[in-house]
Protein backbone atom coordinates (compact mmCIF):
# COMPACT_ATOMS: atom_id res chain seq x y z
CA UNK A 1 0.00 0.00 0.00
CA UNK A 2 1.11 3.63 -0.44
CA UNK A 3 1.84 6.15 1.96
CA UNK A 4 -1.80 8.13 1.05
CA UNK A 5 -3.63 4.55 2.21
CA UNK A 6 -1.40 4.63 5.42
CA UNK A 7 -1.74 8.49 5.86
CA UNK A 8 -5.81 7.75 5.20
CA UNK A 9 -5.87 4.64 7.69
CA UNK A 10 -4.01 6.67 10.29
CA UNK A 11 -5.41 9.44 10.33
CA UNK A 12 -8.89 7.99 10.12
CA UNK A 13 -8.08 6.29 13.32
CA UNK A 14 -6.79 9.59 15.02
CA UNK A 15 -9.95 10.98 14.24
CA UNK A 16 -12.23 8.45 15.85
CA UNK A 17 -9.75 8.43 18.77
CA UNK A 18 -9.72 12.09 19.47
CA UNK A 19 -13.27 12.30 19.00
CA UNK A 20 -14.03 9.26 21.20
CA UNK A 21 -11.46 11.10 24.09
CA UNK A 22 -13.44 14.30 23.72
CA UNK A 23 -17.16 12.38 23.59
CA UNK A 24 -16.35 10.54 26.95
CA UNK A 25 -14.80 13.62 28.39
CA UNK A 26 -17.99 15.94 27.63
CA UNK A 27 -20.36 12.80 28.33
CA UNK A 28 -18.99 12.20 32.50
CA UNK A 29 -18.39 16.00 32.76
CA UNK A 30 -22.29 16.47 31.73
CA UNK A 31 -23.56 13.26 33.91
CA UNK A 32 -21.63 14.71 36.52
CA UNK A 33 -22.71 18.52 36.13
CA UNK A 34 -26.48 17.82 35.97
CA UNK A 35 -26.66 15.61 38.91
CA UNK A 36 -26.71 12.27 37.09
CA UNK A 37 -24.12 11.06 39.35
CA UNK A 38 -25.91 11.57 42.50
CA UNK A 39 -29.03 10.26 41.44
CA UNK A 40 -27.83 6.99 40.26
CA UNK A 41 -25.90 5.85 43.20
CA UNK A 42 -29.23 7.48 45.23
CA UNK A 43 -30.98 5.14 43.26
CA UNK A 44 -28.34 2.22 44.14
CA UNK A 45 -28.47 2.80 47.49
CA UNK A 46 -32.30 1.84 48.08
CA UNK A 47 -31.44 -1.50 46.72
CA UNK A 48 -28.10 -1.75 48.77
CA UNK A 49 -27.05 -0.05 51.79
CA UNK A 50 -23.24 -1.76 52.00
CA UNK A 51 -20.90 0.84 50.90
CA UNK A 52 -18.40 -1.70 48.81
CA UNK A 53 -21.40 -3.19 46.99
CA UNK A 54 -22.77 0.45 45.76
CA UNK A 55 -19.14 1.23 44.65
CA UNK A 56 -19.28 -1.84 42.55
CA UNK A 57 -22.27 -1.73 41.23
CA UNK A 58 -21.90 2.16 40.31
CA UNK A 59 -18.73 1.46 38.72
CA UNK A 60 -20.16 -1.79 36.72
CA UNK A 61 -23.17 0.21 35.46
CA UNK A 62 -20.68 3.27 34.01
CA UNK A 63 -18.34 0.90 32.68
CA UNK A 64 -21.23 -1.45 31.08
CA UNK A 65 -22.78 1.80 29.90
CA UNK A 66 -19.85 2.95 28.61
CA UNK A 67 -18.64 -0.14 26.67
CA UNK A 68 -22.14 -0.26 24.83
CA UNK A 69 -22.25 3.86 23.76
CA UNK A 70 -18.47 3.41 22.40
CA UNK A 71 -18.70 -0.17 20.99
CA UNK A 72 -19.75 1.32 17.70
CA UNK A 73 -16.22 3.13 17.74
CA UNK A 74 -14.64 0.34 19.08
CA UNK A 75 -16.02 -2.00 15.93
CA UNK A 76 -15.18 0.81 13.53
CA UNK A 77 -11.81 1.14 14.40
CA UNK A 78 -10.83 -2.47 15.85
CA UNK A 79 -12.62 -4.46 13.49
CA UNK A 80 -14.23 -2.60 10.03
CA UNK A 81 -11.37 -0.16 9.36
CA UNK A 82 -8.82 -3.46 9.90
CA UNK A 83 -10.58 -5.24 7.78
CA UNK A 84 -10.74 -2.68 5.09
CA UNK A 85 -6.72 -2.20 4.50
CA UNK A 86 -6.80 -5.96 5.08
CA UNK A 87 -4.93 -5.95 8.16
CA UNK A 88 -7.29 -8.62 10.17
CA UNK A 89 -7.07 -12.22 9.90
CA UNK A 90 -10.02 -12.03 12.12
CA UNK A 91 -13.59 -13.36 11.86
CA UNK A 92 -16.55 -10.84 13.62
CA UNK A 93 -16.90 -14.01 16.20
CA UNK A 94 -13.50 -13.95 16.36
CA UNK A 95 -12.92 -10.25 17.31
CA UNK A 96 -16.08 -10.59 19.76
CA UNK A 97 -14.35 -13.63 21.39
CA UNK A 98 -10.74 -11.83 21.85
CA UNK A 99 -12.50 -9.10 22.90
CA UNK A 100 -14.80 -10.71 25.63
CA UNK A 101 -11.39 -12.54 27.08
CA UNK A 102 -9.92 -9.23 27.40
CA UNK A 103 -12.93 -7.97 29.43
CA UNK A 104 -12.62 -10.74 31.90
CA UNK A 105 -9.67 -10.55 32.95
CA UNK A 106 -9.66 -6.72 32.95
CA UNK A 107 -12.42 -7.25 35.72
CA UNK A 108 -10.40 -10.23 37.22
CA UNK A 109 -7.51 -7.73 38.22
CA UNK A 110 -9.87 -4.61 38.01
CA UNK A 111 -12.36 -5.18 40.75
CA UNK A 112 -10.20 -6.04 43.43
CA UNK A 113 -7.90 -3.21 42.67
CA UNK A 114 -11.03 -0.62 42.38
CA UNK A 115 -12.20 -2.24 45.73
CA UNK A 116 -9.16 -1.49 47.34
CA UNK A 117 -8.91 1.86 46.17
CA UNK A 118 -12.18 2.43 47.66
CA UNK A 119 -10.67 1.05 50.85
CA UNK A 120 -7.80 3.25 51.02
CA UNK A 121 -9.87 6.42 49.99
CA UNK A 122 -12.11 5.52 53.48
CA UNK A 123 -9.03 4.72 55.51
CA UNK A 124 -6.50 7.78 54.61
CA UNK A 125 -8.73 10.46 53.17
CA UNK A 126 -6.61 12.94 51.27
CA UNK A 127 -3.67 11.15 51.03
CA UNK A 128 -4.85 8.18 49.48
CA UNK A 129 -2.85 8.82 46.43
CA UNK A 130 0.30 7.70 48.35
CA UNK A 131 -0.31 4.15 49.65
CA UNK A 132 -2.48 3.65 46.43
CA UNK A 133 0.24 4.23 44.71
CA UNK A 134 2.90 2.28 46.18
CA UNK A 135 0.47 -0.51 45.81
CA UNK A 136 -0.18 0.20 42.09
CA UNK A 137 3.45 0.07 41.25
CA UNK A 138 4.21 -3.04 43.47
CA UNK A 139 0.90 -4.19 41.54
CA UNK A 140 2.68 -3.68 38.32
CA UNK A 141 5.41 -5.42 39.07
CA UNK A 142 3.86 -8.59 40.03
CA UNK A 143 1.72 -7.96 36.61
CA UNK A 144 5.19 -7.72 34.68
CA UNK A 145 6.36 -10.97 35.56
CA UNK A 146 3.14 -12.98 35.31
CA UNK A 147 1.72 -11.49 31.78
CA UNK A 148 3.96 -13.21 29.59
CA UNK A 149 3.67 -16.99 31.56
CA UNK A 150 -0.19 -16.48 32.54
CA UNK A 151 -1.83 -13.95 30.39
CA UNK A 152 0.01 -14.09 27.19
CA UNK A 153 -1.03 -17.79 26.24
CA UNK A 154 -4.71 -16.59 27.13
CA UNK A 155 -4.49 -14.79 23.88
CA UNK A 156 -1.95 -16.60 21.96
CA UNK A 157 0.04 -20.28 21.26
CA UNK A 158 3.47 -19.69 23.04
CA UNK A 159 6.28 -21.80 21.68
CA UNK A 160 9.90 -22.03 21.64
CA UNK A 161 11.96 -20.48 18.85
CA UNK A 162 12.74 -23.70 16.53
CA UNK A 163 15.30 -21.68 14.48
CA UNK A 164 18.26 -22.70 16.29
CA UNK A 165 20.58 -20.24 14.01
CA UNK A 166 18.47 -16.92 14.92
CA UNK A 167 18.15 -17.92 18.24
CA UNK A 168 22.11 -18.08 18.85
CA UNK A 169 22.16 -14.94 16.90
CA UNK A 170 19.95 -13.18 19.11
CA UNK A 171 21.47 -15.45 21.92
CA UNK A 172 24.74 -13.72 21.24
CA UNK A 173 23.31 -9.91 20.99
CA UNK A 174 21.77 -10.59 24.67
CA UNK A 175 24.77 -11.51 25.83
CA UNK A 176 27.16 -8.94 24.25
CA UNK A 177 24.46 -6.43 25.84
CA UNK A 178 24.62 -8.07 28.96
CA UNK A 179 21.49 -9.46 29.62
CA UNK A 180 20.52 -12.85 30.42
CA UNK A 181 17.03 -13.87 29.41
CA UNK A 182 15.39 -17.02 29.30
CA UNK A 183 14.82 -18.13 26.36
CA UNK A 184 13.72 -17.12 22.99
CA UNK A 185 9.81 -17.85 21.93
CA UNK A 186 7.38 -16.88 18.75
CA UNK A 187 3.90 -16.94 19.19
CA UNK A 188 0.93 -16.76 16.39
CA UNK A 189 0.07 -13.46 15.82
CA UNK A 190 -1.13 -13.90 12.74
CA UNK A 191 -4.20 -15.14 14.21
CA UNK A 192 -5.35 -11.96 14.47
CA UNK A 193 -3.59 -9.33 12.22
CA UNK A 194 -0.97 -9.12 9.07
CA UNK A 195 0.92 -6.67 11.13
CA UNK A 196 4.39 -7.91 12.62
CA UNK A 197 5.94 -7.07 15.53
CA UNK A 198 8.81 -8.06 18.53
CA UNK A 199 9.14 -7.71 22.54
CA UNK A 200 10.62 -7.74 25.75
CA UNK A 201 8.53 -9.17 28.43
CA UNK A 202 8.59 -10.54 31.90
CA UNK A 203 11.00 -9.67 34.86
CA UNK A 204 13.47 -11.89 36.52
CA UNK A 205 13.06 -15.38 35.86
CA UNK A 206 10.20 -14.57 33.58
CA UNK A 207 12.27 -12.60 30.95
CA UNK A 208 11.96 -13.62 27.62
CA UNK A 209 12.21 -12.50 23.88
CA UNK A 210 8.98 -12.96 21.60
CA UNK A 211 8.83 -12.67 18.14
CA UNK A 212 5.26 -12.94 16.18
CA UNK A 213 5.32 -15.14 13.59
CA UNK A 214 4.46 -12.37 11.38
CA UNK A 215 7.58 -11.36 11.70
CA UNK A 216 9.63 -14.88 11.40
CA UNK A 217 7.52 -15.16 8.31
CA UNK A 218 8.53 -12.20 6.45
CA UNK A 219 11.69 -11.06 7.46
CA UNK A 220 16.10 -12.32 7.29
CA UNK A 221 17.53 -13.44 10.02
CA UNK A 222 19.37 -9.98 9.49
CA UNK A 223 16.27 -8.12 9.40
CA UNK A 224 15.18 -9.53 12.89
CA UNK A 225 18.51 -9.62 14.20
CA UNK A 226 18.17 -5.77 13.89
CA UNK A 227 14.90 -5.34 15.53
CA UNK A 228 16.00 -7.15 18.62
CA UNK A 229 19.11 -4.95 18.63
CA UNK A 230 17.15 -2.07 18.86
CA UNK A 231 15.33 -3.72 21.74
CA UNK A 232 18.62 -4.60 23.72
CA UNK A 233 19.32 -0.52 22.67
CA UNK A 234 16.93 0.06 25.47
CA UNK A 235 18.60 -2.35 27.59
CA UNK A 236 21.64 -1.17 27.05
CA UNK A 237 21.31 2.46 27.53
CA UNK A 238 18.87 1.75 31.18
CA UNK A 239 15.89 3.05 29.52
CA UNK A 240 13.83 0.69 31.27
CA UNK A 241 14.98 1.68 34.49
CA UNK A 242 14.74 5.38 33.30
CA UNK A 243 11.20 4.81 32.51
CA UNK A 244 10.67 3.25 35.54
CA UNK A 245 11.94 5.78 37.88
CA UNK A 246 9.60 8.53 35.39
CA UNK A 247 6.82 6.75 35.54
CA UNK A 248 6.46 6.28 38.95
CA UNK A 249 7.67 9.88 39.56
CA UNK A 250 4.82 10.82 37.61
CA UNK A 251 2.21 8.33 38.88
CA UNK A 252 2.79 9.97 42.15
CA UNK A 253 2.91 13.37 41.29
CA UNK A 254 -0.45 12.85 38.84
CA UNK A 255 -2.53 10.84 41.70
CA UNK A 256 -1.58 13.74 44.23
CA UNK A 257 -2.61 16.33 41.88
CA UNK A 258 -5.89 14.48 41.13
CA UNK A 259 -6.48 13.76 44.75
CA UNK A 260 -6.19 18.03 46.02
CA UNK A 261 -8.06 18.98 43.00
CA UNK A 262 -11.03 16.18 43.35
CA UNK A 263 -10.87 18.18 46.87
CA UNK A 264 -11.03 21.68 45.48
CA UNK A 265 -14.12 20.83 43.31
CA UNK A 266 -16.25 18.75 44.97
CA UNK A 267 -18.53 22.14 46.06
CA UNK A 268 -18.51 22.85 42.04
CA UNK A 269 -20.70 20.06 41.37
CA UNK A 270 -22.80 19.82 44.50
CA UNK A 271 -20.42 16.98 46.32
CA UNK A 272 -19.56 17.34 50.26
CA UNK A 273 -16.99 14.33 50.68
CA UNK A 274 -14.26 13.07 48.71
CA UNK A 275 -15.28 9.24 49.77
CA UNK A 276 -18.97 10.30 47.77
CA UNK A 277 -18.88 7.47 45.22
CA UNK A 278 -21.05 10.13 43.22
CA UNK A 279 -18.15 12.20 43.46
CA UNK A 280 -15.42 9.53 41.95
CA UNK A 281 -16.19 10.82 38.29
CA UNK A 282 -14.19 13.90 39.15
CA UNK A 283 -11.51 11.66 38.82
CA UNK A 284 -12.00 10.42 35.74
CA UNK A 285 -12.45 14.65 34.40
CA UNK A 286 -9.47 15.72 36.48
CA UNK A 287 -7.23 12.67 34.82
CA UNK A 288 -8.12 13.80 31.42
CA UNK A 289 -6.77 17.14 31.86
CA UNK A 290 -3.51 16.16 33.19
CA UNK A 291 -2.78 13.60 30.64
CA UNK A 292 -3.45 16.25 27.92
CA UNK A 293 -0.72 17.61 29.59
CA UNK A 294 1.64 15.00 30.01
CA UNK A 295 1.46 12.97 26.78
CA UNK A 296 3.61 15.25 24.67
CA UNK A 297 5.97 15.47 27.52
CA UNK A 298 6.30 11.86 28.22
CA UNK A 299 6.05 11.13 24.44
CA UNK A 300 8.82 13.16 23.43
CA UNK A 301 10.93 11.43 26.03
CA UNK A 302 9.86 8.28 24.64
CA UNK A 303 10.94 9.69 20.94
CA UNK A 304 14.24 10.04 22.77
CA UNK A 305 15.02 6.71 23.83
CA UNK A 306 13.85 5.08 20.47
CA UNK A 307 16.45 7.40 18.72
CA UNK A 308 18.75 6.21 21.48
CA UNK A 309 17.91 2.27 20.45
CA UNK A 310 18.56 2.94 16.73
CA UNK A 311 21.85 4.13 17.11
CA UNK A 312 22.26 1.52 19.21
CA UNK A 313 21.14 -0.68 16.85
CA UNK A 314 23.16 0.28 14.12
CA UNK A 315 26.41 -0.10 15.93
CA UNK A 316 25.93 -3.34 18.09
CA UNK A 317 25.14 -5.44 14.60
CA UNK A 318 26.87 -2.88 11.56
CA UNK A 319 23.92 -3.74 9.55
CA UNK A 320 22.66 -0.65 8.99
CA UNK A 321 20.93 -1.08 5.75
CA UNK A 322 19.63 -4.07 6.94
CA UNK A 323 17.51 -2.11 9.75
CA UNK A 324 16.50 0.57 7.78
CA UNK A 325 15.19 -1.80 5.52
CA UNK A 326 13.36 -3.69 8.15
CA UNK A 327 12.16 -0.12 9.71
CA UNK A 328 10.43 0.66 5.97
CA UNK A 329 9.14 -3.01 5.94
CA UNK A 330 7.38 -2.92 9.47
CA UNK A 331 6.17 0.62 8.61
CA UNK A 332 4.62 -0.35 5.18
CA UNK A 333 3.39 -3.93 6.65
CA UNK A 334 1.82 -2.42 10.17
CA UNK A 335 0.51 0.69 7.37
CA UNK A 336 2.14 3.64 9.32
CA UNK A 337 2.38 6.73 8.15
CA UNK A 338 5.99 7.78 7.07
CA UNK A 339 5.44 11.38 7.01
CA UNK A 340 2.78 12.39 9.96
CA UNK A 341 2.10 16.29 10.39
CA UNK A 342 4.95 17.21 12.89
CA UNK A 343 2.29 18.79 15.25
CA UNK A 344 0.69 15.25 14.95
CA UNK A 345 4.36 13.54 15.48
CA UNK A 346 5.13 15.67 18.70
CA UNK A 347 1.21 15.35 20.37
CA UNK A 348 0.95 11.79 19.53
CA UNK A 349 3.70 9.81 18.37
CA UNK A 350 5.98 7.87 20.84
CA UNK A 351 7.93 6.46 18.15
CA UNK A 352 9.77 8.88 15.92
CA UNK A 353 8.10 9.15 11.78
CA UNK A 354 9.84 6.55 9.72
CA UNK A 355 11.15 9.26 7.71
CA UNK A 356 12.60 11.08 11.02
CA UNK A 357 14.20 7.83 12.05
CA UNK A 358 15.62 7.34 8.51
CA UNK A 359 16.93 10.76 8.41
CA UNK A 360 18.57 10.32 12.05
CA UNK A 361 20.68 6.95 10.98
CA UNK A 362 21.96 7.78 7.84
CA UNK A 363 22.93 11.52 9.98
CA UNK A 364 24.80 9.73 12.84
CA UNK A 365 28.07 9.91 11.23
CA UNK A 366 29.99 9.11 14.54
CA UNK A 367 28.64 6.35 16.42
CA UNK A 368 28.41 5.61 20.18
CA UNK A 369 30.33 3.05 21.92
CA UNK A 370 28.95 0.63 24.18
Amino acid sequence: MNNSQAKKYSNTKLAFSISETILSFVLLFLFTFLGLSIRLEMYIRTILSNNYAVFIIYVLVLAISSAILFSPFNYYTDFYLEHKYNLSNQSFLKWIWEGSKAAMIGAAFGIPLLMLFYYILQKFGIIWWLPFGIILFIFSVVLAQIVPVLILPLFYKVTLLENESLKEKIMHLCKNAGLKVGSVFKFDMSKNTKKANAAFTGLGRTKRILLGDTLLDNYSEDEIETVIAHELGHYKKKHIIKNIIIGTLSSFLTFYLIAHLHRISLSWFGFTAITQISSLPLLGLWTAIIGLIETPLSNSISRKFEYEADNYAVTSTQKTEAFIKTLEKLTDQNLGDREPHPLVEWFFYSHPSIKNRIAYIKSASTPINY
